[in-house]
C-alpha cells in the first residue's frame, strides 16, 4: 500500500500591507464619501494588516474639500484644484518622499492603489491639457513616489484587481514576497536561496518558464557570486518572472510536469481523466481548481519525491481566498 503523504501547508501571515485610506470604509474622499472595497476588507483582510494612507487628508485638505486633478504634460504634471487652480505639486511630493521613508520601516509586503486618483492612481490617470479635453496617461503624485521609492514591492490598484486574472497574480505576489523576505531573515545562505528557488520552481514556470531557467542558471552561482549580489539580482528577477500572468496554457504545462512525477502510479484510465480535465481547463471550459485538486487527490494516495510535496506552487495562499476557482 502506497504511503499517504501531504503537500506542505502554506502559511497563513499577517502580511503588512499598505491601501488608499477610502478602500477601507472611511469617509475621507473629496466629497466626503468612501470607496469601501468589500473584498480587500472581508476576505484578504482576514489575512492582511492594513496600514492606510490617504495623501491629500494627511497633506493636510479636509473633507469634503475642492476636488484635485493632474494638468500639464503626463510626465510631469502638476496637481492643482479643480476650480480654482491652487498648485499642491510641491507640497505634495515633499510630503509624500517624507511619509514613505516613514512607511520604510514597516517593511511592506504589497500595496493597493485607489484608481483614477491624481494622488494615488497607478495609472491612466486624466491629465488635463490645453482645451480642458483629458488623456488617460497619467500616474497619481503618490503613487509615482511609492512605485519610485519601492521599484519591486507588489504594487496593485483596486480596478484592476476586479480582474480574476491580477487578483490572483498580485495577492500569489505578495506572499511570495512575505516567503522571501522569511528566508532572507531566517537562513540568509546560498542553501537557503537554493531551498526557496527549488520550493518556487513549479511557480516560476506557470509564469515565464525562459525565465525560470535563466533564474535556475543564477542560483547555480551560489557560492560563487557575492551575497548580495547574488540576493539583488534573484530579487529583481523574481519579482520581474511574478510579472507575467500565468495563463492557462503555462498552467496546463505544469499540471501535466507535476502528473509527470504519476505516470508509474497510475492507471491508464486515471491518466486519461486527469489529462482530459486539464485539457478542459486549457480550453476554458473550467477554472484551474478543477485539475488542480484532481491531482493533488492522485499525489495523496501516492508516494512521489518529496520535491513534489514541497512545491508552492500546490498552495500558494489559503485557499479561502478561491482564488483558483475563477481563473
Amino acid at each position: 500500500m502506497a504511503q499517504l503523504c501531504t503537500f506542505k501547508c502554506v502559511e497563513t501571515p499577517a502580511l503588512r500591507l499598505g491601501i488608499s485610506r477610502c478602500l477601507l470604509g472611511e469617509k475621507c474622499r473629496w466629497d466626503g464619501g468612501h470607496k469601501l472595497d468589500p473584498y480587500l476588507v472581508n476576505t484578504l483582510g482576514q489575512y492582511v494588516e492594513w496600514v492606510d494612507v490617504c495623501p491629500e487628508v494627511e497633506l493636510g485638505l479636509g473633507v469634503p474639500r475642492e476636488s484635485l486633478r493632474l494638468v500639464g504634460s503626463p510626465d510631469a504634471p502638476r496637481l492643482v484644484t479643480h476650480k480654482t487652480g491652487r498648485d499642491y505639486t510641491d507640497a505634495m511630493q515633499a510630503w509624500a518622499r517624507r511619509r514613505l521613508e516613514d512607511l520604510a520601516p514597516l517593511n511592506l509586503h504589497g500595496y493597493v492603489l485607489k484608481k483614477d486618483s491624481p494622488s494615488c492612481g497607478m495609472a491612466r490617470v486624466r491629465v488635463y491639457g490645453k482645451g480642458d479635453s483629458p488623456a488617460n496617461t497619467g500616474q497619481g503624485l503618490y503613487a509615482r513616489e511609492l512605485m519610485a521609492r519601492f521599484p519591486l514591492m507588489p504594487v496593485e490598484e483596486e480596478g484592476r484587481l476586479h480582474d480574476a486574472g491580477l487578483r490572483e497574480n498580485f495577492i500569489e505576489r505578495i506572499f511570495v514576497e512575505y516567503r522571501w523576505r522569511k528566508m532572507l531573515a531566517e537562513e540568509p545562505t546560498p542553501g537557503g536561496l537554493v531551498r526557496f528557488h527549488t520550493a518556487h520552481k513549479m511557480t516560476l514556470m506557470a509564469h515565464a518558464p525562459a525565465k525560470y531557467r535563466e533564474m535556475g542558471r543564477l542560483v547555480a552561482s551560489a557560492g560563487v557570486l557575492a551575497w548580495e549580489q547574488l540576493v539583488a539580482e534573484y530579487n529583481r528577477m523574481l519579482h520581474a518572472t511574478l510579472a507575467y500572468l500565468a495563463t492557462p496554457a503555462k498552467q496546463s504545462d505544469v499540471l501535466q510536469h507535476l502528473m509527470g512525477f504519476l505516470k508509474r502510479e497510475l492507471d491508464a484510465a486515471d491518466k486519461q481523466e486527469l489529462l482530459d480535465v486539464i485539457a478542459d481547463y486549457r480550453a476554458g471550459l473550467t477554472p484551474l481548481v478543477v485539475p488542480l485538486t484532481l491531482l493533488q487527490h492522485h499525489l495523496r494516495r501516492h508516494a512521489v519525491s518529496d520535491w513534489v510535496y514541497e512545491q508552492v506552487y500546490l498552495t500558494p495562499y489559503p485557499k479561502e481566498l478561491l482564488l483558483r476557482n475563477h481563473v
